[in-house]
């Protein structure tokens, strides 16, 4: 059944600094451009799409006809990142959102989560879901045209409650690229495979 994204992210914002500038915000169209980036080709064109109207509140901007969800950039900063995940996962991602409006810091935003799942009053993947990230430099999207050229990514299949010994996978990487399972044993255990960085001129 697919989500009905208009209720789950009412009142849900990220908020800026006071006295910041809002940022220029791109075309709708771009942004999805932009945020479909992170997701395989073959499923780009189907994506739920989340983006700005304002710098600030996120909103759906394109319903989409598959599993996916992608975020488009959040503007305003030096730094590219496009987000897409597996529908599996609305419902951690979103109470992220809402933890982290209302001022709560990253490691407490995900303590308060894994309580809440261990509790069974959150709902995680019963089958392994995957994160897409693209990230780098404000340079690689193009606000022109929408493109994104370059960039690094990071992908993490969830796997809620994995360890080790379940996967058989280390909990570091043992070479460039090579996968390894992170907070093992938690709600948000996930395997990380992250692309090997270019070399630096």
């Amino acid at each position: 059944m697919r989500l009905n994204l208009k209720l789950v992210f009412v009142g849900v914002s990220l908020t800026m600094s006071a006295g910041s500038v809002t940022a220029e915000v791109p075309d709708q169209e771009l942004q999805i451009s932009g945020a479909v980036s992170a997701a395989p080709e073959d499923r780009r064109d189907g994506a739920t799409v989340m983006g700005y109207s304002n710098g600030r509140d996120l909103k759906v901007l394109r319903e989409g006809s598959n599993e996916l969800i992608c975020l488009a950039d959040k503007p305003g900063d030096d730094r590219f990142h496009a987000t897409c995940y597996h529908e599996s996962l609305e419902a951690y991602m979103a109470r992220g959102r809402e933890l982290r409006a209302e001022g709560r810091e990253g490691p407490e935003t995900l303590e308060i989560r894994h309580q809440e799942a261990d509790a069974g009053k959150l709902e995680m993947p019963s089958t392994a879901a995957t994160i897409y990230n693209l990230g780098g430099p404000a340079e690689i999207f193009d606000p022109a045209t929408g493109e994104v050229s370059g960039g690094n990514w990071v992908w993490a299949v969830y796997v809620p409650y994995a360890t080790e010994e379940s996967t058989g996978l280390p909990t570091s990487p043992q070479a460039p690229g090579a996968p390894w399972i992170m907070r093992p044993g938690t709600a948000s255990s996930h395997i990380m495979v992250v692309q090997p960085r270019d070399p630096q001129p």
